[in-house]
């Protein structure tokens, strides 16, 4: 490790718009990031240093390595210098790859996800080098306009793929509904993303459903749910958890009569601690933790007593 450390530079004129620290950190990250590359490499070679033709040669061998190339990260574009190994003679499906540096990576996962936060929050497709040069420094490559756009187009292919998926396999215990406003990208300041979050017996959580509706209004939960049943969801939820908007169980007593309902604790909670003194709110949050937190009726009837006497 002490031969890759002594690659870091510090000098002053490599600089290239980030601070100090932040110049450390790219460095390290760089030398580090080399470091575990060859070990990776030597660790592959030695697996196979018995593997050998007649006349004692091995079959896999380091041969060089690739042209550098930038990986764009959190702290801006990192180079790398990938090792190269030559593994033709043996099976293809025994040939090197790399768990670190999967082959066509060209930025972190991070990076992805932080893309479509940007659009969400109103950055326009022509913005986003400017936007991601501010966040991730000078050098950011591979994030023009016009990949942005083919990226918004994979993401628009794989919701869609993802609302038509075949549902006749799932039944849910619960579903938690709810209804999200948000002032970008929708036509209509009175649209809102409606969210259907479910769990089956097991106790796995999943997201079932996201669309776009109106004043979470019963026609657009109502379209939900009839969507659900035609994908092949057979029986509904045997309880359903939401706030107050009436549209949504309008909706759910037409379609799913048999699902009983109850009001969600989170929303409740606001509504009373909105109407109590802030100097009180930290200990009626906690009492009205203990009453739907009880683990018997009788314990929870207790603390709602408790919380109404005090």
């Amino acid at each position: 490790m002490k031969k890759y450390t002594k690659e870091i530079d510090f000098k002053k004129e490599q600089r290239t718009g980030f601070s100090c620290l932040e110049d450390l950190a790219r460095e390290g990250a760089r030398v580090m990031l080399q470091y575990v590359l060859e070990e990776e490499i030597k660790e592959f070679i030695g697996k196979h240093q018995d593997n050998t033709y007649e006349n004692g040669k091995r079959k896999v061998v380091r041969n060089g390595s690739h042209p550098k190339m930038e990986i764009i990260t959190g702290i801006g574009p990192i180079e790398i210098k990938q090792p190269r190994i030559d593994d033709r003679p043996i099976p293809e499906d025994e040939r090197f790859s790399s768990k670190i540096f999967p082959r066509y990576l060209r930025r972190v996962p991070s990076i992805d996800n932080l893309i479509p936060v940007l659009y969400l929050k109103g950055i326009s497709t022509n913005d986003f080098t400017t936007a991601l040069t501010a966040i991730l420094g000078e050098g950011v490559r591979g994030l023009s306009a016009t990949n942005i756009v083919r990226l918004k187009q994979i993401w628009e292919n794989e919701y869609q793929r993802w609302t038509k998926r075949d549902l006749s396999h799932k039944r849910y215990v619960y579903f938690w509904v709810d209804g999200i406003y948000c002032n970008v990208r929708l036509d209509d300041q009175r649209s809102c993303l409606l969210i259907i979050m479910g769990a089956d017996e097991h106790g796995n959580k999943e997201l079932i459903a996201v669309n776009d509706g109106y004043r979470e209004s019963k026609t657009a939960w109502k379209e939900i749910l009839i969507d659900l049943k035609q994908r092949g969801l057979k029986e509904g939820p045997k309880l359903a958890i939401g706030d107050e908007a009436l549209g949504f169980w309008a909706a759910l007593s037409e379609e799913f009569p048999e699902t009983k309902w109850q009001r969600c604790w989170v929303h409740k909670t606001a509504n009373i601690l909105d109407k109590t003194p802030k100097s009180i709110q930290s200990k009626a949050k906690s009492m009205i933790h203990d009453m739907y937190m009880a683990d018997t009726e009788e314990n929870a009837w207790k603390a709602y007593n408790h919380f109404i006497d005090s």
